[in-house]
């Protein structure tokens, strides 16, 4: 562990601690996320019991008659929404009653709906719906109601947790009763309730929010010592807190040295320490922090985006990266210069900006808008990473979306980009399976020209399909497009299969001729073809010497070991009674 100094005032080292592999993997799950400890989700352990919804379909017919209520305390009066819920065929346990407290009806019509259920028979409130009626006359400020149910707990003998202890301290304080916050948490302590990560990060803040830098530090301290090991928020309260005191290069520290110890700051975490970095110009703490949210693609809420764009223009610093790491702001009108430029945007931005957005579109999967972006890039001429357009391809193609699979094509065509040989097979099957031939040889043709190769297995399948298709001009293309080693028994054999589907048998044998002058041995698969080709179109004594042929080739099966790859390939494709 880093050791902590005597502190003067601020803190001057906040350490992260070490500890174990098998502590770090068991923490990580939760280390990211954001706490708010008066607004704790602290019912998931205890309603498993109860056997709450399982199934997406309960879940949903649930959330409605949750929704439901909800609109009934907020729009009826109490004496039609009592009526109403007496109606309600519903079982009355704590987790559904919890459950419309959260949804956050009006105060006075939640504090209605808490007694009546506290008469249902056979109900009874538990720590669960205590604490969130607490909280909702905490966020209420309405401190003396909030008291009023604590006690109420306490005279009842409901069991009172870390969760209702630190929901009790914060709302205190937030009001100014430090001192009965501080005594709450002695309190808890005393009564043998051990404190969470959550209630220390919830009662440090708490001290620093109110200038108590060294009682706070010695809860910190005392938190490392009895094992908790600090989340994502409680080093951010620390950051906010160094940030604050004007020690931007401590805080920067922590921030490294929380991801060397497993624990990746979040979006949350991110948008309150760039809010703080803004309040007092820690513009180089700032540029840190926006490396890595570009790096780990997290975004700022518009309201924090303005700030940090003006911290940035008082500091003279560029804000550049603060745009490429929002570019769903990009359309903004802070994006654009105003009175001085008459709107124009800043030129050397713009190609950033249109990356950024596309890649949050396609993170999304928003291909519609992405259509519309790689447009104005054509337009613009603004290039991108053949591996994305690629992507956008095959999203477009998983989507059966061939239309915006070609605008993508169409991009790559015009700024001279070679995809990747999976976004052009990936094209090619969708084109395929929506019955568009017209441009697969174009789309062959630019793959080849990439230095892609179709493979002897795929360029017979595509030929053999644009045969099926009625489509011999588009598969001689291809075929003629394919290297000369790809000429083979396998890819001559679907062309032949081309031909005589469209009953072109003069054409399939000139092909045949041509394939044997070249030296290249007709298999079973060949004979397959051409036997089935000749007898559809009535040349039945041509077909009965290709039988003889094929028969002869079967009475040399003793060799047929020799017999090539393609051969073999061709074979498997049309020759199906053949064992290889």
């Amino acid at each position: 562990m880093i050791r902590i100094s005597k502190l003067n005032g601020v803190l001057k080292n906040i350490f992260i601690p070490s500890y174990s592999l098998s502590q770090r993997q068991s923490t990580l799950s939760n280390s990211n996320k954001s706490i708010t400890p008066f607004r704790s989700n602290n019912t998931t352990t205890k309603y498993k019991k109860y056997g709450s919804p399982s199934s997406s379909l309960s879940r949903e017919y649930m959330r409605d008659i949750i929704g439901k209520i909800y609109r009934t305390l907020k729009y009826s009066s109490w004496d039609s929404a009592e009526r109403e819920l007496e109606n309600l065929p519903l079982k009355w346990d704590s987790y559904t009653v919890n459950q419309i407290l959260k949804s956050h009806p009006p105060m006075e019509k939640a504090w209605l709906f808490f007694n009546w259920a506290s008469r249902l028979k056979g109900f009874k409130h538990d720590q669960y719906t205590y604490t969130t009626m607490l909280n909702i006359f905490g966020e209420a400020g309405r401190i003396s109601s909030m008291k009023h149910v604590f006690h109420h707990m306490q005279e009842k003998g409901i069991k009172i947790d870390s969760v209702t202890y630190t929901s009790m301290m914060h709302w205190l304080s937030n009001s100014g009763n430090l001192d009965e916050a501080i005594a709450l948490w002695d309190e808890m302590k005393s009564k043998g309730c051990y404190p969470t990560v959550v209630s220390y990060t919830a009662y440090i803040k708490i001290l620093f929010d109110n200038q108590r830098t060294k009682e706070a530090t010695g809860v910190y301290k005392e938190m490392l010592h009895s094992g908790c090991v600090p989340n994502c928020y409680t080093y951010t309260v620390l950051m906010d807190h160094l940030i604050a005191s004007g020690k931007c290069k401590e805080a920067l520290e922590i921030f490294e040295k929380m991801q060397e110890a497993g624990v990746e700051p979040d979006k949350a975490a991110c948008n309150i320490l760039i809010e703080k970095c803004s309040k007092v110009g820690g513009t180089v703490f700032m540029t840190h922090i926006l490396h890595y949210m570009k790096e780990n693609r997290l975004v700022l809420r518009h309201r924090v985006f303005l700030e940090a764009m003006k911290a940035l223009k008082i500091a003279g610093e560029s804000d550049t990266l603060l745009r490429q790491v929002n570019p769903q702001f990009y359309l903004d009108c802070s994006f654009r210069k105003k009175e001085n430029d008459s709107g124009t945007v800043i030129a050397g931005s713009s190609a950033n900006i249109d990356n950024e957005l596309l890649f949050v579109l396609l993170k999304n999967r928003k291909v519609v808008a992405i259509d519309h972006l790689l447009q104005g890039m054509m337009e613009k001429k603004i290039g991108v990473d053949n591996k994305v357009i690629s992507t956008i391809i095959e999203v477009n193609c998983n989507c059966c979306r061939p239309d915006g699979a070609l605008l993508a094509f169409n991009y790559s065509v015009t700024m001279g980009i070679s995809l990747e040989r999976a976004g052009y097979l990936s094209l090619i099957g969708l084109l395929i399976r929506s019955n568009m031939f017209s441009k697969l040889v174009q789309i062959v043709a630019e793959m080849t020209n990439a230095g892609h190769s179709l493979g002897i297995y795929l360029a017979s399948l595509l030929i053999y399909r644009l045969g099926c298709a009625r489509r011999p001009s588009f598969a001689l293309k291809i075929f003629n497009l394919l290297p000369d080693n790809h000429k083979c028994t396998a890819t001559y054999t679907a062309l032949i299969s081309t031909y005589l589907s469209a009953r072109r048998v003069n054409k399939a044998l000139e092909i045949y001729k041509i394939m044997c002058q070249k030296g290249i041995c007709p298999t079973s698969g060949t004979y397959n073809i051409l036997v089935a080709g000749l007898e559809r179109n009535g040349r039945y004594s041509e077909a009965e010497l290709h039988r003889k042929s094929k028969k002869n080739l079967h009475s040399n099966i003793g060799t047929r070991e020799s017999v090539s790859t393609e051969g073999k390939m061709c074979d498997l494709l049309f020759a199906g009674d053949v064992i290889l």
